[in-house]
């Protein structure tokens, strides 16, 4: 059983959608703020806490700070939710969280990761808006989508295919600078309530050649440089 503590309005927006969150072997705990969030996971040793970066009577600084420093609860991944403004993630960036995800929310978005601390070991990441067309392949059939955020941990994709949720998924790529790029992972997150679907994948693992690759466009977005 994992156990996964996150704001009230949060669980109030997953709780009729169709996700891994809602598998029997997945607790969800609501806080109403982050101190609540702390009180929570002091009593039952949350697996994930997601947490907005400022709540009016604790920080996510605080929060984080408070949870680094005990020696039973720091093992905890923690997932904040910020504005877009550089201040803001700066601060995610600097507090020991393991990956922020910036407003507005996209749920796909907030699952994926939440899907990533859950089952593989945490790493800090930050995700980047970017359009790169992609080609997948799945169960022997090929598609093509366009990718709208990616990380080292993962990436948001839309297509006109049909994926279920859990399916493994090969996508070929390519940024600036780079080769083309192959990486595989499994569907955390479909949205398919609009035009055309979205989709939130989960990398198995990536090459050192393709997270160099993430990190250079990364770099170039924050810059604002082509």
């Amino acid at each position: 059983m994992k156990k996964v503590i996150m704001p009230q309005e949060i669980y109030q927006l997953f709780r009729p959608e169709q996700s891994f969150l809602s598998r029997a072997d997945m607790r969800i705990l609501p806080a109403a703020t982050n101190g609540s969030a702390l009180a929570l996971h002091r009593a039952e040793m949350a697996d994930l806490i997601i947490a907005y970066l400022d709540t009016a009577e604790m920080s996510g600084e605080e929060l984080c700070r408070q949870i680094r420093d005990d020696a039973v609860m720091r093992s905890v991944s923690i997932l904040l939710i910020c504005g877009a403004t550089e201040a803001e993630i700066e601060r995610c960036i600097n507090c020991n969280a393991n990956a922020y995800v910036s407003m507005p929310i996209i749920s796909a978005v907030l699952l994926q990761e939440a899907h990533r601390l859950l089952n593989i070991a945490p790493r800090r990441t930050c995700r980047i808006p970017v359009k790169i067309r992609l080609e997948c392949e799945t169960r022997g059939k090929r598609f093509t989508g366009m990718i709208e955020n990616i990380s080292t941990s993962g990436l948001f994709f839309r297509t006109s295919a049909e994926l279920p949720e859990g399916a493994t998924v090969h996508c070929t790529f390519a940024v600036a600078g780079s080769r083309q790029l192959t990486v595989s992972g499994e569907v955390a997150r479909s949205m398919t309530d609009e035009p055309q679907a979205g989709y939130g994948m989960s990398f198995f693992d990536i090459s050192t050649e393709a997270a160099s690759a993430i990190g250079r466009l990364s770099d170039r977005e924050k810059t604002g440089s082509d």
